[in-house]
């Protein structure tokens, strides 16, 4: 393989891995808004960024190893991103039932 074959595939390689944690970023900023339709839509995009990065094996290289991290930092921050939406949305969800719960004890004795 030629030096120019090999430094182009190392730079797409690269950019996948830019592209995936320009993604991830995105996620963790719209699950702490609550843009959760958009995470999804974005998810979609990451998995299939994902996929391509596994089929290069470019992260399995030693010299990758500080973006592998990097990359499950970012990942992890996305699941206590979601987490912490996924309580607060059933907060929410708790007191509309109270709510709706007081609303028809309120009803059932006028």
């Amino acid at each position: 393989m030629s030096t120019d074959r090999a430094e182009h595939i190392a730079d797409k390689q690269v950019h996948l891995l830019n592209d995936l944690q320009i993604l991830l970023e995105k996620q963790i900023g719209l699950a702490r808004q609550g843009d959760i339709s958009s995470v999804e839509v974005l998810s979609k995009q990451a998995s299939s960024l994902v996929g391509k990065i596994a089929q290069t094996g470019v992260l399995e290289l030693a010299e990758f190893k500080n973006r592998r991290e990097q990359l499950q930092k970012l990942y992890d921050s996305l699941c206590l991103a979601l987490a912490a939406q996924k309580t607060e949305t059933a907060e929410k969800l708790s007191r509309v039932r109270k709510g709706k719960k007081t609303i028809e004890t309120y009803r059932s004795n006028i």
